[in-house]
């Protein structure tokens, strides 16, 4: 069945709606497409019919059916994971803020969750490196490719030290809403989603509208007045105030 369920998610590039009807309506799948079908692909991957599938996937709505990934598999299995997105073009505040509370996280060895884009994302990631935490990278392109370009230091920084996942495979490009597909994984494998910086309509709201769907506890950071300040939104509507690692904690 994991071998029918990898052949899906290549024929139709991970997307789960194609997936999911192709096995409702019992589409056929002859023996020879399978038989090779793991030498299709570069990396890793696991189904949701797999023992080691994880538990926080399978209880949301549309879990990946199949997770394509790279790195150590155990980290979706270990607790004290948090979120920590925001603007893809951050402020200098969001910048320090956001390397200031990673670091304070090394006291409580969290493992730190985000989305490899631009801005918060990748400081998340490359603050987590810097402090030795294990950092988990979820894509919203194939696991192959590196959205953005950029990025591909802290990819291959995360590939051979933390871990990193798509339900998207080999080097399928990114679209607007594969990132907005993405985040509900974000969201579901975390413990806690911390908010640096948002604008009040975003991708970063996105994500903690299924964090809260989820049930996930949202931290938020506070910011000036009238600044469209999703953070402050949050915060008015009961997201916990942090302004260091320690809040989250306490």
């Amino acid at each position: 069945m994991r071998k029918i369920l990898l052949y899906f998610a290549l024929k139709y590039q991970g997307d789960y709606n194609k997936i999911y009807q192709a096995i409702k309506a019992k589409e056929k799948v002859q023996t020879d497409d399978i038989i090779d079908i793991e030498n299709k692909i570069k990396c890793n991957y696991v189904t949701i019919v797999d023992k080691d599938y994880p538990q926080s996937l399978k209880s949301i709505g549309n879990p990946p059916l199949v997770l394509f990934y790279y790195g150590d598999i155990s980290l979706l299995y270990k607790p004290n994971t948090l979120a920590i997105i925001g603007k893809r073009k951050n402020s200098q505040y969001g910048l320090q803020v956001c390397k200031e509370i990673v670091s304070g996280l090394k006291e409580y060895n969290s493992i730190v969750i985000s989305g490899l884009a631009m801005g918060i994302d990748s400081i998340a990631h490359q603050s987590a490196i810097e402090n030795n935490l294990k950092t988990i990278a979820v894509l919203g392109s194939g696991i192959d490719y590196c959205y953005p370009s950029s990025n591909i230091n802290i990819y291959n920084e995360i590939k051979n030290k933390g871990l990193i996942v798509s339900e998207y495979p080999n080097d399928i490009l990114p679209t607007p809403n594969n990132f907005l597909i993405r985040n509900r994984i974000i969201a579901a494998l975390s413990d806690s989603i911390i908010v640096i910086e948002a604008n009040y309509k975003s991708g970063t709201m996105n994500t903690v509208s299924y964090g809260l769907e989820f049930g996930k506890d949202i931290y938020a950071v506070p910011h000036l007045a009238n600044s469209n300040s999703g953070c402050n939104y949050l915060i008015k509507q009961g997201a916990k105030l942090i302004e260091c690692a320690k809040d989250i904690y306490e």
